[in-house]
């Protein structure tokens, strides 16, 4: 192992202060991913599925030791107008934002922002009875 990873592994913080170059496949769909074409140095999550590892409690620190996989269950657009993915993990519940890389797919990011729109938590054959109730007019 030479220097440069030995510095990887036991410093605290590296990647908070160095670009993520590393290339891994995904744990999920199984695709190779590097960091080129991420429009950041920072490749965090794969562009195909949007899943991610649980390795950070705070960005680049590298100490959680969950190892879960983390998947996409939202997203949200920033103050700047920038978009970002919320990740769940699947073995502990850790909830955390990631920005969205230039080259994620964008139909997985619509379809993860369409879904609740999708699967409202109310039969969408009463929406007109339930918007009288509330004191709205009907169609």
């Amino acid at each position: 192992m030479n220097r440069e990873n030995k510095r990887k592994l036991y410093e605290k913080g590296y990647y908070k202060t160095h670009a993520c170059t590393e290339s891994f496949t995904c744990r999920v769909c199984g695709r190779p991913v590097v960091s080129a074409g991420a429009g950041s140095s920072h490749r965090n999550h794969c562009p195909n599925c949007l899943s991610s590892l649980h390795l950070d409690n705070e960005p680049g620190d590298r100490a959680a030791n969950c190892g879960g996989i983390m998947e996409p269950i939202a997203v949200w657009v920033r103050k700047n107008r920038e978009w970002a993915v919320i990740h769940r993990c699947r073995r502990c519940g850790a909830l955390h934002s990631n920005r969205v890389a230039a080259d994620d797919n964008p139909m997985k990011l619509m379809s993860i922002a369409m879904k609740p729109l999708c699967e409202p938590p109310f039969p969408l054959e009463r929406i007109e009875e339930m918007t009288a109730l509330m004191g709205g007019s009907g169609c």
